[in-house]
């Protein structure tokens, strides 16, 4: 595996983080914007399907780059650096993600290709916010009874929703996102998600009619982990920055505070648990671009698990190692843990991943110390 990034992948992620850090330099700047209407910047998200990013993971015949995960992952590393509120994730990996691994060849070219051109947002609607789950029905046209929550980015203009089918199975469908009852709101890292009620809406299915799309959703939720994984790496990057900085120019005592040993001990504590992370997701990411489901659905649990992990710790210590300083709503530490923990929280957290790590330990073989082999093995 290759692990350094080629020339086109250095300058894509340079445009992206000129266009982001230019516009969110200044972090009371982003707090406004998210605070808006849209919760984003519309010139913004114009100039990123300009740079081809709204179309990175697509077919070039839809609209799209042809890129694969790893560019996927440079651009949502850079929207974790700034916390840009720009759907990216939302709307490109999940809800597009969705179109693209499920979707007509027709669905495919209408959908992405306005996505691409930054024309029309989508977003997936996956976790159901109630009990029975989301079900599709079939009488004269499918109709979706149900509701989702919390869908990220679903104040879109079109939705993605997933439901059981009635021959069993998961059906993805497309809906028009006013013809839902949706109640959109910030959540408390500040990113706008939303309540989808469905009360019989008239829903597209996408791909063919009443087929189980449960492999390809995986896919898709596989690959919105993944891109959650290098936001939450943006995210960490900066804290770190941010600390040791910090540490460098508040004083105590008369003296910097990266005077004190133990403080520098815990830095370094950070710095381990963000290379160590870096290392897990980058493997992850290659994986996912060259090996089968199986493999992928492994590295990336494997790799989400340490990213949650490494959030709360990171995020953690930033907070301690500034002080009061990082509980302020103005200061951009206190914000990136609270963004770090919405993304461990957004597709399954880390307890969950590891639970279904931990399960899936039966199913490796076992060895036995005291076999003839192993005995002979271990003479030589």
């Amino acid at each position: 595996m290759d692990f350094t990034h080629d020339e086109e992948q250095v300058a894509l992620r340079d445009a992206v983080r000129g266009l982001l850090g230019r516009k969110y330099a200044d972090f009371e700047e982003r707090r406004r914007t998210a605070r808006g209407e849209l919760g984003f910047d519309e010139t913004v998200w114009k100039q990123l399907a300009e740079m081809g990013v709204l179309g990175l993971p697509f077919d070039e015949e839809h609209g799209g780059m042809g890129a694969g995960p790893v560019e996927v992952g440079l651009v949502a590393s850079e929207v974790g650096r700034v916390l840009a509120p720009e759907p990216f994730l939302a709307a490109v990996v999940l809800g597009g993600g969705a179109v693209a691994a499920a979707g007509t060849d027709e669905q495919k070219a209408e959908l992405l290709g306005a996505l691409a051109a930054g024309e029309r947002r989508l977003a997936l609607a996956h976790t159901d916010g109630a009990t029975p789950v989301t079900a599709a029905e079939a009488d004269g046209g499918w109709m979706l009874t149900g509701a989702k929550e919390p869908v990220l980015g679903g104040d879109a203009e079109t939705l993605v929703v997933s439901a059981a089918l009635p021959g069993g199975g998961t059906g993805l469908f497309v809906v028009d996102g006013e013809a839902c009852e949706r109640a959109t709101g910030p959540a408390f890292d500040g990113s706008r998600v939303s309540r989808v009620v469905l009360s019989g809406t008239a829903a597209t299915p996408l791909g063919e009619p009443g087929a189980d799309a449960s492999a390809a959703l995986a896919r898709v939720l596989d690959l919105g982990r993944l891109a959650a994984c290098h936001e939450a790496l943006g995210g960490m990057e900066v804290a770190l920055q941010a600390t040791t900085a910090y540490l460098k120019s508040r004083k105590q005592f008369g003296v910097p505070l990266n005077t004190f040993q133990a403080l520098n001990f815990r830095a370094a504590d950070m710095y381990v648990s963000l290379e160590l992370t870096r290392s897990i997701v980058a493997w992850a990411t290659m994986m996912v671009a060259e090996s089968d489901a199986g493999l992928a659905h492994e590295a990336v649990l494997r790799a989400a698990l340490q990213v949650s992990r490494a959030g709360r710790h990171v995020g953690q210590e930033a907070i301690q190692l500034h002080g009061g300083i990082a509980m302020t709503a103005e200061y951009l530490v206190g914000n990136i843990t609270s963004h770090l923990t919405a993304l461990d929280h957004l597709l399954g957290d880390g307890q969950q991943h590891l639970a279904e790590l931990a399960g899936a330990v039966d199913g490796y073989p076992g060895l036995d110390p005291l076999a003839p082999t192993m005995r002979s093995a271990s003479t030589q």
